[in-house]
């Protein structure tokens, strides 16, 4: 067993709309590895395959060291990576949810990945977790990394509302100071309705926020004005060492 403690884990973006290194690709879309525990996992895959496995390349990362496949919804920009990421590795259990199509499981399967549909909040393995089906018309699962101080929370748009799955999460976790990153779904949003959704979350114990892909440029600018030093600029190439927060 792996002491996270003092583990070095990270998130590292490797496919989104937003640049952080160059000369990673950018594309519309959202792709991360989580890795420092037991498994390896790819949250989503992005839109564009290509770009997904050449960003991996670039980043030194093995698509054969993953582990774990997790996609939060069925949104091409999520999933559209997925044959080309298995066609290099399909050795790797696929979560996602129960309610997506039987073809894209099947095609999955095909691929020679296995498939773990989800409904409820479960544990995947230790100290990730998922949140278990959020929403109804737009629904999504989010992936939780429980470290006992803290909590990382990873999503991928965030459809059901980015402040109902920090309070799911806090169920499933116990409350703690969280880390949450990936896309919130903010960019229709105006100026009120962001703020508000800020005062939620810090409500809920969010102590550091890397928000990128959806969340829009006005949502970004405000999370880095309302969280300070504890905005994380998330982008291509982004490695968050969730050892090092503080």
């Amino acid at each position: 067993m792996k002491n996270h403690a003092q583990s070095e884990i990270q998130i590292t973006t490797v496919f989104d709309n937003y640049a952080f290194q160059a000369p990673l690709k950018t594309a519309w879309g959202y792709a991360c590895v989580v890795t420092g525990l037991d498994k390896t996992v790819l949250f989503d895959t992005g839109g564009d395959g290509a770009v997904l496995l050449a960003n991996m390349k670039a980043l030194n990362i093995d698509p054969s060291s993953i582990d774990y496949v997790f996609l939060s919804h069925i949104d091409g920009d999520h999933t559209d990576g997925l044959a080309h990421f298995l066609a290099v590795n399909p050795n790797v259990t696929v979560h996602l949810l129960d309610s997506f199509p039987s073809d894209f499981m099947a095609e999955t399967r095909r691929l020679g990945a296995k498939v773990h549909p989800v409904d409820g909040p479960e544990q995947i393995f230790e100290t990730a977790f998922t949140t278990g089906v959020i929403g109804q018309l737009r629904s999504e699962h989010s992936l939780i990394v429980d470290l006992g101080e803290i909590a990382a929370i990873i999503t991928g748009c965030a459809h059901p509302g980015i402040a109902t799955i920090v309070a799911r999460a806090r169920e499933i976790v116990d409350a703690k100071p969280f880390l949450i990153t990936g896309g919130f779904h903010l960019f229709r949003s105006n100026k009120s309705e962001i703020n508000d959704v800020i005062a939620d979350l810090k409500g809920l114990g969010v102590k550091w926020a890397g928000p990128c892909h959806c969340t829009g440029d006005l949502g970004i600018h405000l999370f880095k004005e309302a969280f300070g030093e504890n905005f994380i600029k998330v982008g291509v190439g982004k490695t968050i060492n969730l050892s090092t927060l503080k």
